[in-house]
């Protein structure tokens, strides 16, 4: 007796089909999968076997052969567990089961008989959509995550046992309902706000041309002078993720497992601060499934490296390539994914060992010698990427005392939102969002200047001697300068404050 139900599998974050061919025929007891199954699926006869039971339905004495095709993909994961059980409930002689083969089942058992909640759901549903299957049945608890895909039929349930009876017609179950993406955005509220920073409005400036472009920084000042505040208050000021972008984003989550499923769709902007001793791996992926790493879970979002010169010169280096192209591929042995990197890169470090190299307030006790040999951590290549240096100060007591009130992350979120919509309309029918992300043939077009801003730049570029990246990267900053200001055309003003953004790295690299 053969029976054929289907699931699907997950490769990075995209989902294939899998078919669950199931035949049980005489001869003794035994339970095999076949098709490059990895030990949690091998695991699950067990899994199976006691959920069948257990949930009072009959388990045949017979020899089993599972096989997951196409059995040249490998398969991981315990999310076949549902169709197994299913399909071996269909063979039985008394079944009753009808359209078996209409649904795509996803789910791993315990032994009671619960379905229990699974990894990647949303994505695998995305890729199911465009393959043209239209009915799930899955856990309930990935109900949520799983009602923001429209055109699909999506029944959760709790139990072996509430699938069998659905599928037997004896009960029915509840189709899931479609979310709604904006109650998702209007429920978040920032915990951190501008308005509590005291004084540094040169940097609360950097960090909203930033956001209004895309742009990368790094905040470079002694301990104490508010560049993690300034970095976690960062979130606030971020333009409202679309949901094309949320999807994108949730994706990414659900397959590592760091999804909440109570909101079944990540709203908010990712900020990912990983600690300075994270491996290579963590940070790029990789690993048994290479998974995705911190990079990759910071998409259309933020990452922050604190004290950016104790993470090691090699994994800083891993940075070039995403930082350039917004994705990484992570090849290994057994398998290549290419993943979506496209994040914000927010830094802090101190300019030398003890922190107060350059600044007006302490004195350094560290040699040349010292802080050579700490700067030298962050190479060339990696400042070139980095569109924005700015240096943060101690704030003084008068600054941390006076009655001045702070502008708040709304106002200054207005004004992001406001230069993102300009950018939104200049890059119409492409791929790109936002300023920083233009090739040189769309920072040619749309980052023309005047003979004064030219010779400006001109004088810039051979002063500082400047590599063609960072000219380019001066443009697009100026572009987003002006974009703030509402002005067509970029003026002498706005190149004149984007190169200030390009000087501490020969400040202190010189």
């Amino acid at each position: 007796m053969l029976a054929k139900v289907s699931s699907f599998g997950l490769k990075g974050i995209d989902g294939f089909p899998v078919e669950v061919e199931t035949d049980i025929t005489n001869g003794l007891p035994h339970f095999d999968v076949v098709g490059l199954a990895d030990t949690a699926i091998k695991e699950a006869k067990e899994r199976v076997r006691s959920a069948i039971r257990n949930s009072g339905y009959e388990y045949p004495i017979k020899r089993i052969t599972i096989n997951l095709a196409p059995a040249d993909v490998k398969k991981e994961g315990a999310l076949y567990d549902l169709s197994m059980a299913v399909a071996i409930i269909s063979l039985n002689k008394d079944s009753k089961l009808k359209n078996v083969e209409d649904y795509c089942y996803l789910g791993e058992l315990s032994l009671d008989g619960q379905v229990k909640k699974v990894k990647g759901v949303l994505p695998i549903l995305i890729s199911a959509r465009k393959l043209g299957y239209k009915k799930f049945i899955i856990p309930f608890d990935n109900a949520i995550e799983a009602s923001f895909i429209e055109g699909i039929d999506v029944f959760p349930v709790k139990s072996l046992t509430e699938c069998i009876d659905f599928l037997e017609g004896k009960a029915e179950l509840e189709k899931v309902k479609v979310g709604n993406y904006q109650k998702e955005i209007i429920a978040h509220t920032a915990v951190l706000d501008f308005c509590h920073v005291k004084g540094q409005e040169r940097a609360k400036r950097a960090l909203e041309i930033a956001a209004a472009g895309g742009h990368n920084v790094i905040m470079i000042g002694p301990p104490g002078s508010g560049k993690s505040m300034l970095a976690k208050c960062f979130p606030s000021i971020l333009p409202d993720m679309t949901f094309e972008e949320a999807l994108e984003t949730t994706k990414i989550h659900s397959v590592a497992g760091e999804l909440d499923l109570k909101k079944g769709i990540l709203a908010i902007r990712p900020f990912r601060s990983p600690h300075h001793t994270a491996s290579t791996v963590s940070l790029t992926g990789g690993g048994n499934g290479s998974k995705a790493g911190e990079i990759s879970l910071a998409h259309n979002g933020v990452l922050f490296l604190d004290e950016m010169p104790e993470y090691s010169r090699h994994t800083i280096e891993t940075l070039r390539q995403p930082l350039e192209d917004g994705v990484i591929t992570v090849a290994r042995a057994n398998s290549t994914i290419t993943y979506p990197a496209n994040f914000m890169l927010i830094a802090s470090m101190n300019p030398c060992p003890c922190g107060n190299f350059g600044s007006k307030l302490k004195e350094c006790t560290c040699t040349p010698n010292q802080i050579h040999k700490y700067l030298a951590k962050l190479s060339g290549p990696i400042m070139d990427r980095i569109d924005i240096h700015i240096e943060v100060d101690n704030v003084t007591y008068d600054d941390l005392k006076n009655g001045k009130e702070e502008e708040k992350s709304s106002s200054i979120k207005a004004r992001v939102d406001k230069a993102r919509d300009i950018q939104l309309k200049r890059f119409k029918n492409t791929k790109i969002y936002y300023n920083s992300k233009m090739g040189v043939a769309k920072t040619k077009e749309f980052c023309k200047l005047d003979k004064n801003s030219d010779d400006l730049l001109r004088m810039a570029f051979e002063k500082l001697k400047l590599s063609a990246r960072a000219h380019d990267r001066i443009l697009r900053v100026a572009r987003t300068i002006a974009d703030l200001e509402g002005e067509e055309n970029i003026l002498p003003q706005h190149i004149a404050e984007a190169i200030s953004y390009r000087s501490l790295d020969r400040k202190y690299w010189g």
